[in-house]
């Protein structure tokens, strides 16, 4: 083994390691997450194009029109698996077990591979009384029992396995490569990643029970970019993709530092991991509601000073999509062949019926 590659070997261990570092697991014996199953099953070749939802259904209409969106999403031969970033209600509905198991339903009719990283509005927010008064880390436990309760694998009628970091309490956070693109999920959301007050229930400040939640999934969030970008170097990949709910760099409206101040130590991660990297990243998001493609994190863009990132990385393209009542269209993406200019490209798919 050349000394490069046992020294990226190590860096992606370690990387991988920290993951059950993070929440007090110990390391001893544990394999690494990029060697999981999931990783490595890429032929290079490209071609694969798959589709990318986020915040839907949201409201009466889209629920009783979601039905028909999968259906043309089972229908559209090109598409081999499906990306939800999370959102699967309104703001203002009931966080209740007989609605997760509604949509859990429906995403189990996705006849493709489906994979979810949940969103503020199935957990973080359910202390409104709106909906339904509840602890919000109550409503995540249950969001983990009802929608993955089968770690390591993704939902849909042709699950496939994939690498997670189930063991460290947290099995959302998967990975996957296809097409020479290392791709991962990570669960982080609005409300400041859910540090807001939960004022619905009485609560003026973030309670210790909150901060040590946030902690625990931010910092295994900041593992997975980690380890990702280190399997990515290691096997000389083409790119790298997150999928996320959370909006890290929301373009409209001017939010305060203050609220958005859960997300520094990430981007910051980001930041560094993509200009190390030298390929393209890419970070899909819902969460704002509205498409937009923009590099955030380029020389001259306000997000550097905002988050303190001290060197710009002009290689990390962000994509929203439509959500809320922008729901009339997916994403649907494709991994280029080898020696294109962009590694992925995408367009916007109108549903065919509209919601309403």
């Amino acid at each position: 083994m050349s000394r490069l590659r046992s020294h990226l070997l190590r860096s992606a261990c370690l990387a991988s390691a920290a993951v059950a570092t993070i929440a007090g697991v110990g390391t001893a014996g544990a394999a690494p997450t990029f060697d999981l199953p999931g990783l490595g099953s890429s032929s290079g070749v490209g071609g694969t194009t798959y589709a990318v939802i986020g915040d839907v259904p949201y409201g009466a209409a889209q629920i009783a029109t979601f039905p028909k969106w999968i259906d043309q999403i089972n229908a559209d031969p090109a598409v081999s698996f499906t990306f939800h970033l999370g959102d699967i209600k309104n703001g203002s509905s009931v966080c209740s077990d007989a609605y997760f198991g509604q949509i859990r339903s429906q995403f189990d009719r996705f006849r493709k591979p489906f994979i979810y990283t949940p969103g503020d509005n199935e957990w973080t927010d359910c202390h409104r009384p709106d909906n339904g008064a509840y602890n919000p880390v109550e409503r995540l436990g249950k969001v983990r029992q009802v929608f993955f309760d089968r770690p390591g694998r993704t939902l849909g009628q042709q699950s496939i396995p994939v690498a997670s970091q189930a063991g460290v309490g947290i099995p959302e956070n998967v990975s996957l490569t296809r097409d020479g693109v290392a791709m991962a999920t990570l669960h982080v959301v609005g409300s400041n990643d859910d540090l807001k007050p939960w004022t619905g229930i009485g609560k003026t400040a973030a309670t210790p029970e909150q901060i040590a939640e946030e902690k625990q999934r931010i910092g295994a969030a900041i593992a997975l970019v980690r380890s990702t970008f280190a399997q990515a170097r290691l096997r000389n990949q083409r790119a790298v993709a997150f999928y996320t709910q959370a909006d890290m760099f929301d373009p409209t409206y001017d939010v305060t530092q203050a609220d958005d101040s859960a997300f520094t130590p990430l981007v910051r991660t980001l930041a560094q991991e993509s200009r190390a990297f030298g390929k393209p990243v890419y970070l899909f998001n819902g969460d704002s509601h509205v498409y937009n493609a923009d590099n955030p994190l380029a020389a001259g863009s306000k997000w550097l000073a905002f988050y303190g990132v001290a060197q710009s990385a002009d290689n990390l393209k962000r994509v929203t999509v439509d959500g809320s009542s922008n729901n009339k269209d997916y994403l649907r993406v494709t991994i280029a062949r080898p020696k294109s200019p962009e590694v992925l490209t995408w367009q916007r798919v109108p549903y065919t019926v509209q919601a309403g």
